[in-house]
């Protein structure tokens, strides 16, 4: 969505290692430049939420370092939270306080709060923030949490499967929201999800963690352009495709599901198949191929 200007990174992890028992998370040497939109993409229990919980310093790391915009994650020096907003799948509040008492509470601890940005927050998401926080649904805890977070215009911005357990509705006006507030900003994003559809429109790059490792790491066009699905005419025994990670056939009449589309239709054609053509795939289908492993010829 933006090109990143900046040199520093918003954050860097090196070698970063978290264990529990019978699971470990990394190592891992991983870095998110300003104004790119990074989506974490792997299952349940693949180790996003340990990740993003080390990363703002909910959880103590076994090894390595962890930086944000150059500083030391330091939690006896916690400045360097200033210039981080965090939104999960919970959303706490005091739940007899308003809306608006609420973020009053939030705003004390952060220098760049901005009143007036929470308001007009407020009013694009059609929010009544004189209402308490235990009359709201869900979707609007979620709004009430992203005012409170983007009040003071965080440089690195961490959603932790924020639409979860939202409606279709909600979610759209979530994400929605989302796109609204960062589109003119410069701000890195971490979005952490198994719902693709959710990061598919903001997202810059993809990032696929499974069993507590990134496994690969693309620019997410890149990845809609390499991938595809091809229908075509051919008979006898051809062997595989090159490219292909998935082989229907039906006599003559074949679908193949490509992780490079350049290879697949140069060996097709080479081999004189008749009626080629690809199709796209969408970035949900493209995932699951990955993560079941099929990301190579």
């Amino acid at each position: 969505m933006m090109n990143a200007t900046e040199t520093t990174s918003a954050f860097s992890m090196n070698g970063v290692v978290k264990k529990y028992k019978g699971f470990t998370l990394g190592p891992l040497d991983f870095e998110l430049k300003p104004g790119v939109v990074l989506g974490l993409v792997g299952p349940n229990g693949s180790g996003k939420t340990t990740l993003i919980n080390t990363l703002v310093g909910l959880i103590k790391r076994n090894a390595g370092t962890i930086q944000v915009f150059g500083r030391d994650t330091n939690p006896n020096k916690p400045k360097w939270k200033f210039d981080i907003g965090y939104v999960g799948d919970e959303h706490v509040f005091y739940e007899y306080w308003s809306g608006e008492r609420n973020l009053k509470f939030l705003s004390q601890f952060y220098p760049d709060w901005s009143d007036d940005k929470a308001n007009e927050l407020a009013e694009r998401f059609k929010l009544d923030l004189k209402k308490r926080a235990n009359v709201l649904s869900k979707g609007n805890r979620a709004k009430l949490a992203l005012i409170g977070v983007l009040s003071h215009s965080p440089k690195l911005l961490l959603l932790d499967e924020p639409t979860s357990g939202l409606d279709p509705m909600a979610r759209a006006e979530f994400l929605e929201s989302l796109w609204e507030a960062v589109e003119k900003g410069n701000s890195a994003i971490l979005y952490s999800t198994h719902i693709l559809s959710d990061i598919s429109r903001i997202a810059d790059e993809l990032a696929f963690l499974q069993d507590g490792q990134i496994t690969l790491r693309e620019k997410k066009d890149d990845l809609v352009d390499r991938w595809c699905r091809v229908s075509f005419m051919l008979d006898g025994d051809f062997g595989k495709i090159r490219g292909s990670v998935k082989h229907d056939r039906d006599g003559s009449g074949n679908l193949v599901e490509s992780s490079d589309r350049e290879s697949t239709l140069a060996h097709l054609a080479k081999l004189g198949a008749k009626n080629i053509q690809p199709m796209q795939m969408s970035i949900d289908d493209i995932a699951v191929r990955i993560m079941k492993g099929d990301n190579r010829d």
